[in-house]
């Protein structure tokens, strides 16, 4: 692999490199980069591996090669201290809650103390307190070199550390934030870029999807009104009507939650707003939003954080209108969308400015339906307290290799999970990637015996009520077997609340003490972290624990999978992908469906063995995958594990000798 991946850094070329767990991809990347790749730019998927990167691979490597190379980590402006704002934050008599007074000194020792003012180096402060919002920038509410401490600024040290450095690593939302929209700063490190590499490359298509869309969520609008009330209380004293317009925003936001109905889900644009009440709601919003729009844009002279602030709620209101299909001034297909100052429009050299994805890519006006022929899609994403309206392109293909082909650089994209069974088509069609070099090298565990698959017998059908209490009654003898150290993964939360309900009584009732950890109690660092720890743990998570999460050990000996993960159906932006598949000639399952799930069912898989010492069972309890003829693609998929459909063969495994 990394001779590979040299080649590709020597010919400025494209590759696409899935390894496996245990391969070292990691090593096969960064040694071939160190010593041939020029000025380096690696993006990963977490934060948890920008870290380990920057921290622990690529000194060890650096120091190894004897290669005087600099290294730089680059994170977006959220994960700063903003002094402008802590100071802010400090002359405030109002905070969100009595632990934010705790949090907000031990932020302000720590901003005195930092060189980075990374947030992440402060422990002491959960990352989701909700005093972080306030001492932290966006790229609206930052004053830019207007701020008075501009000279001080971390993002701007960590900027000029990135700009001077050999190896930038970055995550993929920041990648994209910058590179194609220039938010952050990185846009000016690209055009001197030899190299990017692209780790857990698997997310580009959905993190793709989401830069080069358009959203208007909930708590950008809350956001913007807390701002507007804080200008309010400070700097706009003297203007009378701020305050309401300001407040007004707030009771408008609550009323479309409510008006979207009880149930969370995505719902086309069309449907929802065919629903009674929304529309109503959706024009009070709109008026809300253009009354606070029309009142700071009265006096955004008066300086540069009120034009700002103006500026957000312009923008937002923009992109409504956008939503609603009131403004018509996008039509077309999406590569129109990008106009001379994009990078997607030339050479990222050439382009200048301060665009973001909000005007630098705005949503078409389509009709809202699933479209056949159009290339975008609106829909809404409603939450249990909130909504997200969502305009997204049908592919982000053409996109993406416009940047791609802008420039003579090498680009290397890897992950362990990218092809099924060895054919990369459906990821390298993705992303505008099929004349890309690929290969494949497979995780050199021994998994015929270090692990087995339980596909179990008479299980419910999937779609079926019964399904989840089925799913942890199978399990519960394997967890009794294996002395906890369970993953359950779940396709859906509401699986996840019912097998919750049901684990907590049969282990009550086994009179097993087994600590039960549940996605949402703590942060998902905080769950694992306990899970490592405790030993005998049995967690249950849904999307975020399928992948990204490395215990190594016994501590994980069994993972439980409930259903394939084929994406719902009903999804807007799937529904529309697929027709738009078939209405070419394609078959939607076939060529789609099929191969996410496949890519998705590895993600979940790869969480078991970890290294070449694990043992453990993986329980996938949907019999589709042994009694369907597209089964065998999923299975084969898989890493080549022993096959059981016996649930007691798997309970033996774990009394058999490793």
């Amino acid at each position: 692999m990394a001779q590979a991946v040299a080649d590709a850094i020597r010919g400025h070329g494209r590759l696409v490199a899935e390894a496996g767990t245990g391969t070292g991809k990691t090593f096969a990347y960064l040694v071939p980069a160190l010593l041939d790749g020029g000025k380096v730019i690696v993006s990963t998927g977490t934060k948890t591996l920008q870290d380990q990167l920057f921290e622990r691979d690529v000194p060890l490597l650096r120091d190894a090669l004897k290669v005087p190379a600099t290294i730089a980590l680059l994170k977006g402006r959220a994960n700063y201290v903003c002094l402008h704002h802590l100071e802010r934050a400090s002359h405030e008599d109002r905070l969100p809650s009595r632990d934010d007074f705790r949090h907000l000194k031990k932020i302000v020792a720590f901003a005195h103390a930092s060189d980075r003012g990374d947030r992440a180096q402060l422990g002491a402060v959960p990352e989701n307190a909700t005093i972080w919002p306030l001492v932290t920038s966006t790229r609206d509410n930052c004053l830019g070199s207007q701020c008075g401490h501009f000279r001080d600024c971390f993002v701007m040290k960590a900027r000029k550390e990135a700009m001077e450095a050999d190896v930038v690593i970055v995550n993929h939302h920041l990648f994209f934030a910058d590179v194609m929209l220039r938010d952050e700063g990185l846009a000016e490190l690209l055009p001197s870029c030899n190299t990017v590499i692209l780790d857990e490359a698997h997310q580009l298509p959905d993190t793709a999807t989401l830069f080069f869309g358009e959203q208007v969520a909930a708590g950008q609008l809350a956001d913007l009104a807390r701002d507007a009330e804080v200008m309010a209380r400070t700097e706009l004293r003297d203007v009378p009507e701020l305050p309401d317009a300001a407040a007004g925003l707030q009771p408008a936001i609550r009323k479309l939650r409510l008006a979207a109905g009880e149930l969370p889900g995505k719902h086309p644009r069309d449907a929802i707003l065919a629903r009674e009440g929304f529309a109503a709601a959706l024009d009070a919003l709109t008026a809300a939003l253009d009354r606070l729009a029309t009142e700071l844009g009265l006096f955004a002279q008066r300086g540069e954080e009120i034009a700002n602030l103006a500026a957000r709620a312009d923008e937002l209101a923009g992109a409504l209108a956008r939503w609603r299909g009131t403004d018509a001034r996008f039509d077309g297909d999406a590569a129109s969308k990008l106009g001379p100052d994009s990078h997607f429009a030339g050479d990222p050299a050439a382009a200048g400015g301060d665009g973001d994805r909000r005007n630098a890519n705005p949503a078409p006006g389509n009709d809202g339906q699933t479209p056949v022929s159009g290339e975008w899609i609106r829909w809404i994403d409603v939450t249990p307290h909130g909504w997200l309206l969502q305009a997204s392109p049908l592919s982000v293909a053409p996109l993406f290799r416009r940047q791609i082909d802008a420039t003579a650089r090498a680009w290397i994209f890897t992950s362990a999970t990218l092809a099924v069974a060895g054919d990369f088509s459906h990821y390298t069609s993705s992303l505008g990637l099929d004349d890309a070099q690929t290969g494949c090298w497979d995780s050199p565990f021994d998994y015929p015996h270090q692990a087995l698959l339980c596909v179990p017998k008479g299980l419910p059908e999937p779609n079926q009520p019964a399904h989840t209490d089925a799913v942890v009654d199978v399990a519960l003898p394997v967890i009794e077997a294996a002395g906890g150290k369970a993953f359950l993964l779940f396709t859906t939360l509401r699986a996840l609340a019912r097998a919750r309900e049901r684990i907590e009584q049969a282990l009550r009732e086994r009179g097993l003490d087994y600590p039960l950890l549940v996605q949402g109690e703590a942060s998902k660092t905080e769950l694992l972290e306990r899970f490592r720890e405790l030993g005998n743990a049995v967690l249950l998570g849904s999307a975020s624990f399928w992948e990204g999460v490395d215990v190594p050990g016994p501590a994980l000996s069994l993972v439980v999978i409930d259903k394939l993960p084929f994406a719902p159906p009903d999804d807007p932006l799937m529904a529309a992908r697929l027709a738009k598949l078939k209405a070419d000639g394609g078959n939607p399952f076939r060529d789609y469906q099929l191969p996410q799930a496949a890519i998705a069912l590895k993600q979940g898989a790869g969480r078991l063995i970890r290294t070449e010492t694990d043992r453990g069972v993986l329980m996938i309890c949907d019999a589709r995958l042994a009694e369907k003829p597209y089964g065998k693609t999923l299975w084969r998929a898989l890493p080549p594990m022993a096959r059981t459909r016996e649930v007691g063969e798997a309970a033996a495994f774990f009394a058999s000798p490793g």
